[in-house]
C-alpha cells in the first residue's frame, strides 16, 4: 500500500536523524510522533482509497493454451500464385533486352531469379506434405500448380534461344492468369454464407460507385 511505503520512509528518516549528530538543541522527535503528522498529512481513510497498483496480466495459459491459428501449410496454393506472378514479371521483363541477344547478362539474371522461384516453389511451399494436408477443394489445383512449375523449371533450364524464352514467357503469363482465376473461383465458393454475403456487398458498393 501506497501509505505502509510513506510509512517506512518517515521511519527511516527518523532513524537517520537519531544516529546522526545533532545540529541543533532539543530533543529530535519520535517515530511516533513522525506517524502522527504524517497522519494529519495523509489521513489513513484517503491512504486506503489509493488506487492499488496495477495488475500484471498472467499471460500464461495463453502460453501453455495458444490461441488457435490457420495451418500456413495449407495456404500452398496462394504461394504459387506468388512466385508465378514474379517469374511472368521477370520473363517479361527480360524479353525488353531480346535484342542483346540469349547471352545478355539481363536475359540470364532474369531466367536465374525465375528458377529461384520455382525451386521455392516445389520445394517449399509445394511439397507432397503440404499438397496432402491442402484443402479438398484445393489439392486438385496445388497439384497442377507443381506440375506447371517444373514444367517452367525444365523449360528455363533448356532455353538456347530468344524465341525460347519469348515461348516461356507467353506460357508462365498464361497458366499465372489460369491459376489465379481458379484458386479466387473456388475460395470465393468455398466462403460460407457470412463471408460471401460480404464479399457481394463489396461487389455491388464497388459497382455503385463505379456508375
Amino acid at each position: 500500500m501506497r501509505g505502509e511505503h510513506i510509512k517506512d520512509i518517515f521511519e527511516l528518516a527518523a532513524y537517520g536523524v537519531r544516529k546522526r549528530k545533532p545540529r541543533v538543541e532539543g530533543d529530535l522527535p519520535d517515530t511516533g510522533v513522525l506517524k502522527q503528522q504524517l497522519d494529519q498529512i495523509y489521513p489513513p481513510e484517503i491512504i486506503d482509497k489509493a488506487p492499488e497498483k496495477e495488475k500484471v496480466i498472467d499471460i500464461s495459459q495463453e502460453l501453455v493454451n495458444p490461441p488457435e491459428i490457420e495451418d500456413i501449410s495449407l495456404a500452398c496454393v496462394p504461394c504459387a500464385l506468388g512466385h508465378f506472378a514474379t517469374s511472368t514479371g521477370l520473363l517479361n521483363e527480360a524479353m525488353r533486352f531480346k535484342k542483346d541477344g540469349i547471352g545478355s547478362n539481363e536475359i540470364l539474371d532474369r531466367i536465374g531469379k525465375a528458377l529461384e522461384e520455382q525451386n521455392a516453389l516445389e520445394r517449399v511451399d509445394l511439397t507432397p506434405e503440404r499438397i496432402q494436408t491442402t484443402k479438398d477443394w484445393e489439392g486438385p489445383i496445388a497439384e497442377e500448380a507443381l506440375k506447371q512449375s517444373r514444367a517452367l523449371r525444365h523449360k528455363l533450364e533448356s532455353i538456347e534461344t530468344i524465341g525460347d524464352l519469348e515461348q516461356a514467357a507467353a506460357d508462365t503469363e498464361r497458366y499465372y492468369k489460369k491459376l489465379n482465376r481458379e484458386w479466387y473461383k473456388g475460395r470465393f465458393a468455398h466462403l460460407g454464407e457470412e463471408k460471401a454475403r460480404i464479399v457481394a456487398d463489396l461487389a455491388l458498393r464497388t459497382k455503385e460507385v463505379d456508375r
